[in-house]
């Protein structure tokens, strides 16, 4: 079987972002974004997705941190879609409810093809520790449409923002790692027809 990684380099006059990550990890992440709350929910995204990632990220943080999240996110789905590859022999959908304490958040993943993000999740605060928290919609709009796919994230309830923004990475992290898995009674690609 081939093996499942990708290493993505992407530099602007805003941003230079590296990143390195395989699907079939074992969830060891090393982060550095400049964004420590970024940092934070991007390892709990490897950890719980058991994927193995490499970020190295740069930007304008000077300005504020919505370049660097956001490149983050371009750079991070392109680096999804290229793991996955043809996507034969994979379960295509993902999902997963995700309590996280007062919490409840949903997460829907189809690796379609066709970029598609629904994204509802209130925050009562401007930030979650350094993380400006209306770059959470930015980064994973960037992520669906680099990966090609279709995008569901609806916080159910919830009233802390910290659980919410954590919750939220978590669920993506579990609905990805379900649609990547393997499934040995797919032996082409889950589509009527024939390509994703």
């Amino acid at each position: 079987m081939r093996e499942r990684v990708s290493s993505i380099t992407r530099t602007t006059r805003e941003t230079r972002i590296q990143i390195d990550f395989a699907l079939d990890g074992s969830g060891t992440a090393e982060i550095e974004t400049g964004i420590g709350f970024f940092n934070h929910m991007l390892d709990g995204f490897a950890r719980h997705g058991l994927f193995d990632l490499t970020i190295r990220a740069e930007g304008d943080l000077e300005v504020d941190s919505h370049h660097t999240i956001e490149d983050t996110g371009i750079v991070l789905g392109t680096a999804i879609r290229e793991a996955v590859s043809d996507k034969k022999g994979i379960r295509r959908y993902g999902f997963c409810i995700l309590p996280m304490d007062e919490t409840l958040v949903l997460c829907a993943v189809d690796l379609s093809g066709r970029p598609y993000l629904a994204f509802d999740a209130p925050f009562t605060a401007d930030k979650c520790g350094d993380m400006d928290t209306e770059m959470a919609r930015e980064f994973f709009y960037a992520v669906s449409y680099a990966a090609a796919m279709n995008l569901h994230i609806k916080v159910l309830y919830g009233s802390n923002n910290h659980h919410k923004m954590e919750a939220i990475f978590k669920a993506f992290a579990k609905a990805l790692d379900m649609a990547t898995e393997k499934d040995v009674r797919i032996v082409d690609v889950l589509s009527t027809k024939g390509v994703l």
